[in-house]
Formats: structure tokens, sequence, C-alpha cells
């Protein structure tokens, strides 16, 4: 079976790992610190905060905005379910704006629409680069400036990619970035996600809230500790630490970053030029000024071919897969109130994912692409 994407570690990143299990400290170490300035640096945040996941990321995003109960988040239906979770956890109510049908990605146009025609403002917005591709983020922020909510950006998919010349990452646009680091995403460290901000108040929250509230430091503290030994749990936080381990992963593989998102554009564009004569396939769009990371790529098939092209692919060994189910048709969204919409319908009824991923042979990606027009065209002729 070709995967719709896979890992790639090197003797380099192995070695990496390896000197870290030598080593005396295997958490809460100097390599965690050393990954986490230098996402940073290379977004152009100012502060990175490492968890064990991206959904970890999302959550003490979420605690250090002060979401809370009575709050509410809007976010994407278009995504993973963690994108809308991370805000229930902190018993604040999501709802959901609709996307571009033809991305997949939040509709500036519907958020200013919700906006405007809502009761009730968001605390907060997460916006979600699906696939890697940077949402329209100067004008989500214009919104975010004049209805007075915060931004998360959840570029989960987006590490390397960038827009209008600036990385995402880098907050101009936003409060907090996350990232993941699962074993399919641009980079990995095995497990683990980080956020990144400009803000030394919400890096030092997220800090806390990701090592169970507490602190050793004792300017934070309440009175005058009693020694050296002294810590303090300030508020009430999680165990949401990254490794050592995993950290030397993600700090040896961020070398290999710049190199693997060109080769992820270098097969974006391949697929076009072998799939872009099939009228029965439509390809994601471009927009200038958007370098997409392509952490996914996704065609649109008739929806009501869509299953059986599905089926069939993966009998032929191509690892096809579907993202993402809007979350509000999820039944524990959907007992919740959640509604289908219009766009996120349009999107989700034909998408398929095809590999693609820097360890995508020539040759692998050639034939996946051929199987996918065979098999439109066989549906079509039928």
């Amino acid at each position: 079976m070709i995967p719709y994407g896979r890992q790639t570690v090197s003797e380099r990143d192995i070695e990496e790992v390896v000197r870290v299990l030598r080593s005396p400290l295997l958490t809460q170490g100097p390599v965690v610190e050393a990954f986490e300035q230098a996402v940073a640096s290379y977004c152009g945040a100012a502060y990175g905060c490492a968890v064990n996941s991206g959904t970890a990321a999302l959550h003490v995003a979420c605690l250090a905005l002060g979401i809370g109960p009575g709050d509410e988040v809007w976010t994407s239906p278009v995504t993973f379910v963690a994108s809308a979770n991370c805000a229930l956890y902190c018993g604040a109510r999501v709802d959901f704006v609709d996307v571009e049908p033809d991305s997949g990605n939040m509709s500036a146009d519907a958020l200013e629409e919700k906006l405007r025609s809502s009761p009730v403002r968001p605390k907060a917005v997460i916006v979600v680069h699906l696939a890697g591709m940077p949402c329209d983020m100067e004008r989500i922020a214009a919104l975010g400036r004049e209805y007075g909510f915060k931004i998360i950006e959840d570029a989960c998919h987006a590490l390397g990619g960038a827009y209008h010349g600036m990385k995402v990452g880098c907050c101009t646009h936003s409060d907090i970035t996350v990232f993941s680091f699962h074993p399919v995403k641009v980079i990995t460290t095995g497990e683990g996600g980080m956020a990144v901000t400009r803000d030394p108040e919400l890096a030092g929250r997220m800090r806390l809230f990701r090592s169970h509230g507490i602190t050793r430091d004792p300017a934070l503290m309440e009175g005058e500790p009693e020694g050296g030994w002294c810590y303090q749990q300030l508020e009430l936080g999680f165990n949401y630490r990254m490794p050592e381990i995993n950290a030397a992963l993600g700090l040896s593989q961020l070398a290999s970053l710049d190199s693997w998102i060109a080769a992820r554009n270098r097969q974006a564009e391949h697929y076009r030029e072998l799939l872009g004569d099939e009228p029965e396939i439509r390809l994601p769009p471009v927009f200038p000024g958007r370098l997409c990371a392509w952490h996914i790529f996704t065609v649109r098939v008739p929806p009501e071919h869509r299953g059986e092209i599905y089926r069939r692919l993966r009998e032929e060994g191509i690892g096809t897969n579907v993202h993402y189910i809007p979350v509000y048709r999820q039944p524990f969204h959907r007992k919740r109130g959640g509604h289908p919409l219009p766009g996120a319908e349009e999107y989700y009824s034909g998408i398929l994912t095809m590999p693609l991923c820097p360890a995508l042979k020539k040759e692998e990606q050639e034939h996946c692409a051929a199987v996918l027009k065979r098999l439109c065209r066989e549906i079509r002729g039928a």
C-alpha cells in the first residue's frame, strides 16, 4: 500500500535521538528549549512552547487566552476534531464558520457575515490552514480587530508555509500559532506539538499550563519560598511536556524542512500536470502570495462516485483517505447543535486525499495519478 503520507527519518535523526538517550536528561532538559527556540526563530516568532501533541498545543493556547465557561469559540468545520475539542476542554461553547468550497479553508466572507448577524461574539477564532494552505489571514485579522476576538492559527498542517513572504507562525496576524509533529506531518517528533507567539505573557502561561500549573520561579510565587526545593502550583495545569528524545528528533528534522517543503511543492505541481486534463477531477486551488506546505494533496471527484473511487484506489494499493468529515457531523457535536454548512458540505462531498510526501517516488506518484484517471474514465463511461 502506498500511504497518503509517511515520515522520513535519516541516520542523522537517529544519531541525535541516541545522543539524548546517552545523556543525563530524558525530559525537561536543554534540547526541548533549543527546539522551541529553533522553531520560533524559523517562523519569526519570539517564543515557543513545546508539548506532547498538537491537541495539547491547542488546549494550552486556549487556556493562555483565558477561554473558559461562558465564552464562545468559532472554528472551521473541515478539520480534525481537536480544533473544536480544545475549546470544549476549557468549558467554552464551539460554533463553526463555513469554508470556501474549493479550498476547504475558513471563508473570510462567511466569518464577516456571521459576525454581523450573530448575537454572540466569539472570544477567539481558531483558523485552520487546511492541507498547509494559509487562510486569508490579513482579512481575518482585520475582522479580529474590528470585532475584538483573539486569533489562534491551527497550523498543524502548515509548518514551512508562508503568507505574503511571512512564515506561517510569525503571528503577525494572530495571537498564537499551533503546530503538530505527528509522523505524517511535514516534520515529526514521533508525537508532539508546539505553540508559538510574540507575547511573553502568553508564552509564560502556556508553559505553566503544560506542566501541572507549577512554577519554580521565585518571582512568580506567592510569598517567599522556603528554600531552593520550593515549587508552587498557580493554576490547574496538565502533564503536556515534550520529552528530550522527541525534541532531539524534531530539532534534527527541522534542518530538512525547507528542502521537504520544496519537494512537496514539486509533487503538488506534478499532480497538476498529471491530472489537469481529466474533467472529472478538480484540483486544489493556489493563491497568489501564499506558499502551501502541502501536508496533504486533495482532489475532488464526482460526489456520487467518491465511495467507489475510494474503494477501488485502496484495492489497487493506493492509500487514499478523506480529510475531513465535517466536525458538526460527528455524533458528539451533532448532539450539541452542530448543523450542516453549505460550503463544508460541498467540499466534503467529493474530497479525496492522494499520496504525497518527500519519500514518495516519482513512479509511485505517476502510478497513483494514472489509476485515479483510469477509474474516473471507467466510471464516466459506464
